[in-house]
């Protein structure tokens, strides 16, 4: 963030802003149990402004549609996974900038597990979606916000998030 009215700074990039505006999403974390551990779910993206980043799924509602509802929609197209929410872990926030304006964006979390699907059926949000034990998922992850959101709902599943310990299978 820069310290100047109106103006963002996006990782050594400065970006002067128009107006502000909020957004809203959900999205899920999605564990299971496999025989070497836990596992979450997530998505590989290649950005332009970011290179390739491994993240949650997320998205925004359609109409209107409530948060658990978007979550479970989201988390189901982006992944090709079969979900049902476990428990709402929380929100987390963040400010990025488009097309010159700054958007203060809030994204709900739920703990969910998988019912069905495959990885394999996500749709084309993500280029890639797999598995990863916890330790790797956590040492993988892009944002720092998500990775505080995955502690927390480790904490919620009775998991250690680095050995994946306490979560009955």
């Amino acid at each position: 963030m820069s310290d100047i009215p109106n103006v963002l700074s996006l990782e050594g990039r400065v970006a002067v802003v128009t107006g502000a505006g909020r957004a809203f999403s959900a999205g899920g974390i999605v564990l299971r149990s496999s025989p070497s551990g836990h596992e979450l779910v997530l998505g590989r993206r290649r950005r332009d402004r970011d290179g390739t980043t491994w993240s949650l799924p997320k998205g925004t509602p359609d109409g209107d549609e409530s948060p658990e509802q978007t979550a479970i929609r989201e988390v189901e197209e982006e992944t090709g996974l079969n979900v049902r929410i476990v428990e709402p872990i929380g929100d987390i926030h963040y400010r990025f900038g488009r097309e010159n304006r700054r958007i203060d964006k809030t994204v709900r979390y739920y703990l969910m597990e998988a019912i069905g699907g495959d990885v394999a059926r996500h749709d084309h949000e993500f280029e890639e979606v797999r598995w990863f034990d916890l330790a790797e998922a956590e040492a993988i992850m892009s944002y720092p916000t998500e990775r505080e959101v995955l502690h927390r709902a480790l904490r919620v599943a009775g998991l250690d998030r680095v050995s994946g310990e306490g979560l009955p299978t």
